[in-house]
């Protein structure tokens, strides 16, 4: 987020605050998971809000995105080069796909929404990586300064669509369990086979 702050890029600035989110919505789900590995009995009401923050973080990342978004086109605003950026992106788009992909399996293993809703905040941040790099190098190379906010609206639809899916996992556990439920001790064991 410094970067992208360094930089004004919006682009670079929602990929900043998506990777807080990303930090905060694993510290839900390590808070939950710690406790059931410690044998305590899943608590749906505790899921269902630990699911709520995740869907709302996505909303005000989509917020944001496209408020600035907006104020930089009718601005003219031009962001800075950051080769940082670009560096850094780069590496997500490699990592965030095979990270997303293997939180969304143990989740479904354990019958967790919660963490298969934070396996869709890890696969938003693949996405947003794609985006943010495509508008940082069309600058770079391009001086396209009006796909920096577009990548932004990019980001926000689908920042869109992640908080409402982790909204209505809130409300249904088939998300993750596809309909049939999973017992605390399978939880446990998913989660074991997957450290």
């Amino acid at each position: 987020m410094i970067a992208g702050l360094a930089a004004g890029a919006v682009s670079l600035i929602g990929f900043g605050l998506d990777s807080g989110i990303e930090v905060l919505s694993a510290i839900v789900v390590v808070v939950r998971l710690s406790a059931e590995v410690r044998g305590g009995e899943p608590d749906e009401r505790k899921e269902k809000l630990a699911l709520r923050f995740v869907a709302a973080t996505f909303f005000l990342l989509a917020a944001y995105l496209v408020i600035e978004g907006i104020r930089d086109l009718i601005v003219g605003e031009r962001p800075e080069t950051s080769v940082v950026g670009i560096v850094l992106t780069a590496l997500s788009i490699v990592i965030m796909p095979t990270l997303a992909a293997v939180k969304r399996r143990v989740g479904l293993r354990m019958g967790s929404a919660l963490v298969v809703a934070d396996a869709a905040e890890t696969r938003l941040c693949a996405v947003l990586s794609v985006t943010t790099f495509i508008a940082l190098l069309a600058y770079l190379l391009l001086g396209w300064t009006w796909l920096d906010p577009v990548a932004g609206f990019v980001i926000a639809v689908f920042a869109v669509l992640e908080g409402r899916e982790a909204w209505e996992g809130s409300s249904s556990r088939s998300t993750a369990t596809e309909g049939r439920r999973t017992s605390p001790r399978n939880q446990r064991e998913g989660l074991t086979r997957f450290l």
